[in-house]
């Protein structure tokens, strides 16, 4: 699963002239990403910094281009349809950054999903960094160093606290990777797993859930039964309350579903490593 993008991906920016949308893509810039368009309907032959092309759709702008992932930074109300012009596009990957995106909506978006070539990650997702390589989304580049460690998270916050703490250690990452904590979404934990423990350059892998849903106890199985690689793991949540959300919109505990004590066992019987705090993860990996 040869998903993870490249120095040179080219790269296009829905919703590229609102504030948030290029905010993000000067930043991105900077990094070194190769951002070749953006799209804005009703925006179409305008240019963002006198050298990012703006188009009406996806479709024109891959034709121009080439661009094969799009980064998302659409609000909630248009997003789904942003979502499914990017797909029908045949783009490769989608980091939507938006959040709340209706559950229903989200439905749809996983049938046509399966039904094609894209790879969707998020919604509500921070994006994904390779170091000294190529950053998608808002992950902020200062707090990360090329090493051998892949993570990858639901929470966008403890991502960059663990990136932070893994770089003032000297300990490199391969790629940081947020899933997003939404109900609904495209790629999971089993499916960033399986590419760090084929990836010839990632050595060990930090994985990071959260309270809600079965994704954690899904990548404890696929531990158990495929990775040769060292896994630290940290789940947060541990003194929440069941049947009541917390913060993502995926962080709620439904009967005996979900805990945190069913996540940390299954995942400490699979052979990983569990942390208690986010700062435990360094010393571990040390």
């Amino acid at each position: 699963m040869a998903w993870l993008p490249k120095r040179e991906t080219r790269v296009l920016v829905q919703g590229i002239s609102g504030r948030e949308g290029a905010y993000h893509t000067e930043q991105m810039l900077a990094y070194g990403t190769q951002i070749v368009a953006g799209v804005t309907p009703g925006k179409g032959g305008e240019w963002l910094f006198a050298r990012i092309p703006i188009f009406d759709s996806v479709r024109e702008a891959r034709h121009a281009t080439g661009a094969t992932v799009s980064v998302m930074f659409v609000p909630p109300r248009a997003a789904v349809d942003a979502l499914y012009e990017a797909i029908s596009a045949q783009l490769d990957l989608v980091v939507c950054i938006t959040e709340n995106i209706p559950v229903r909506d989200m439905l749809y978006v996983k049938r046509l999903l399966a039904l094609s070539r894209t790879r969707l990650l998020g919604p509500s997702s921070p994006g994904l960094i390779v170091p000294d390589q190529i950053k998608l989304g808002i992950i902020p580049s200062q707090i990360v160093t090329s090493g051998s460690v892949g993570i990858v998270s639901r929470s966008s916050t403890l991502l960059y606290e663990v990136a932070e703490a893994l770089s003032a250690r000297g300990i490199g990452q391969r790629a940081c990777i947020g899933l997003g904590g939404d109900t609904v979404s495209g790629t999971h934990f089993v499916d960033v797993l399986e590419f760090f423990e084929d990836d010839p350059y990632t050595e060990r892998v930090v994985l990071i859930g959260e309270i809600g849903g079965v994704g954690e106890e899904q990548a404890a199985r696929f531990i158990r039964e495929r990775m040769t690689k060292p896994v630290v793991a940290y789940i947060v949540g541990k003194y929440s309350p069941k049947n009541q959300r917390m913060g993502h919109a995926g962080a709620i505990i439904e009967g005996e579903i979900g805990g945190y004590a069913e996540k940390a066992e299954a995942l400490r019987q699979a052979g990983a490593r569990l942390a208690e705090s986010p700062e435990a993860i360094a010393r571990l990996l040390a």
